[in-house]
């Protein structure tokens, strides 16, 4: 499944929304591997993506987000699991440097002041509209063969209420705003969201 791009806000937006899965310490080897997974990109060099514990083993949907000087730099991620969380992370942040199309490649001058924030995805699950909870749920809409995805910090960053949130899932899908009533699939997740300041 290719990248797909998704906007995000800071790390911050979900601060205590759910219990963390993943150690300060796993925090601190992700947003390593991040960085150093741009940094060899730019250096034309390769770097094992052998991940060191069994968690990191696991097959996990993960976005990762760049930003330089505070402003965003790119986003790049999975929603469904296609490899191990370590590799899906080496991975999204190299294409969040070089291959979202918003932005221009990330350069050398550049890599050495980014900063990293990265969101842990949890399985899909379906939902029914009322159970949708604005700074913890992220949400999919799919309805023939067109599908959106919002991450949870969006609705949170935009101050929308829960019909609002789902409103614009389906604008993302390219579906009527009204779809989430009219039969079209209503799917969530959680997000662990964590960045460089909560690793130092």
């Amino acid at each position: 499944m290719s990248p797909q791009p998704e906007h995000m806000a800071a790390p911050a937006a979900l601060a205590g929304a759910r219990q963390n899965e993943f150690t300060p310490e796993e925090h601190a080897v992700l947003l390593r591997l991040a960085h150093e997974s741009i940094l060899s990109a730019l250096e034309r060099r390769e770097i094992s993506l052998t991940p060191p514990s069994p968690h990191l083993d696991e097959p996990r949907g993960a976005f990762t987000t760049i930003y330089f000087h505070g402003n965003l730099r790119g986003c790049v991620g999975y929603v469904f699991p296609v490899a191990s969380l370590y590799r899906t992370v080496a991975e999204t942040a190299r294409a969040a440097a070089f291959e979202d199309t918003r932005f221009s490649p990330v350069s050398p001058q550049e890599a050495p002041e980014l900063g990293v924030s990265l969101s842990i995805l949890s399985p899909l699950r379906v939902i029914t509209p009322e159970e949708v909870e604005i700074g913890r749920h992220g949400l999919v809409v799919s309805h023939g063969g067109r599908r959106g995805l919002l991450l949870p910090q969006v609705p949170v960053e935009h101050q929308w209420d829960r019909a609002t949130f789902m409103e614009q899932t389906c604008r993302k899908a390219g579906l009527p705003l009204d779809a989430w009533r009219q039969g079209a699939t209503l799917e969530a997740f959680t997000a662990e969201v964590f960045g460089d300041r909560e690793a130092k």
